[in-house]
């Protein structure tokens, strides 16, 4: 009965929108990478760099709009360096990404560290304001990123399967030597792809700094670029099941704090409940994963006259 009480009450699917905006923007920053065939591992450090170069630009008197542009550049920035270790040089994609992440995670926490080096408690600004005046009431307590977020999917949906853009997008991840045949750039293909959804991670950060909290603070990702990577999985790599991955995850999460609320300890440790959307998750990702169709030159580099 108390399960049922949560699931019908309006207050959780608000909850569960807040959660699963950062995962949204991620998932298919991560979709379109490898829809291009390219692996991307440092989503977690670039959703770092985005968080932190968003907020900070907002602390230093920019606007919050521009914040987020700020972190989408920063996002393609990193992504550009990605797709030139992975791409151009033909390096192995697990460890640019990783390297990726290190260096933006590393970067960002220095620069933090440098900018305020005697601060004991996060500076705060002021975040995006809730969408009160929105007519649907799940909308009503978000933030205007998150209707940016699904608004992004039918779009990146559309654009990957109804433009030739995206046809040689996706040709890039199934077969680049058809794409080279038609005479277009792999790399170049490659590359918008990377640096575009490496913005979107950026994005994906951003919202957690300027949107979900309103100050930058270590570990503020928490592992959430990794699920991002997962969920493009279970998702079979199409931009509408991407989006319901993502809410499922954040349905999950949203439902163990529920839990752990309504226990208050007294029935299990709360380190159960933590493990449950991963466990839950994990679960859907082997059932699904068995029949998904994975872009067939992914992680696989390419080079010019090659077949």
């Amino acid at each position: 009965m108390e399960l049922l009480n949560i699931l019908s009450g309006e207050v959780f699917w608000i909850a569960v929108l807040h959660i699963g905006t950062p995962l949204i923007f991620g998932t298919l920053g991560v979709l379109l990478c490898e829809r291009s065939g390219v692996l991307n591992l440092g989503i977690e450090g670039i959703m770092v760099a985005g968080a932190f170069a968003g907020w900070f630009a907002v602390y230093q008197g920019a606007g919050l709009w521009l914040g987020v542009a700020v972190a989408a550049l920063t996002g393609a920035a990193f992504g550009l360096l990605h797709a030139f270790l992975s791409v151009w040089l033909a390096l192995s994609q697990h460890v640019a990404g990783l390297g990726i992440t290190l260096l933006a995670t590393s970067l960002s926490y220095f620069a933090y560290r440098s900018g305020f080096p005697t601060v004991s408690i996060p500076p705060t600004i002021q975040p995006f304001a809730e969408m009160s005046w929105l007519g649907i009431p799940v909308l009503r307590g978000q933030t205007p990123l998150t209707l940016l977020a699904l608004m992004l999917t039918p779009v990146i949906a559309y654009a990957l399967y109804r433009t030739p853009l995206g046809l040689a997008v996706r040709m890039a991840g199934e077969n680049p030597a058809a794409v080279e045949a038609q005479g277009l750039s792999v790399h170049g293909i490659r590359t918008g792809a990377v640096v575009a959804g490496s913005a979107l991670m950026g994005v994906a950060g951003a919202f957690l700094t300027l949107s979900a909290f309103n100050a930058f603070f270590f570990n503020i990702v928490n592992g959430r670029g990794w699920i991002c990577v997962a969920l493009v999985v279970f998702a079979s790599w199409r931009p509408g099941k991407a989006l319901a991955g993502a809410l499922l995850f954040a349905t999950f999460e949203a439902l163990q704090l529920r839990l752990q609320l309504l226990s208050g300890g007294a029935l299990l440790p709360y380190q159960l409940f933590l493990m449950l959307p991963y466990i839950l998750s994990i679960i859907a990702l082997v059932l699904v994963a068995r029949s998904a169709a994975y872009p067939q030159a992914l992680m696989k580099p390419y080079r010019k006259g090659e077949r």
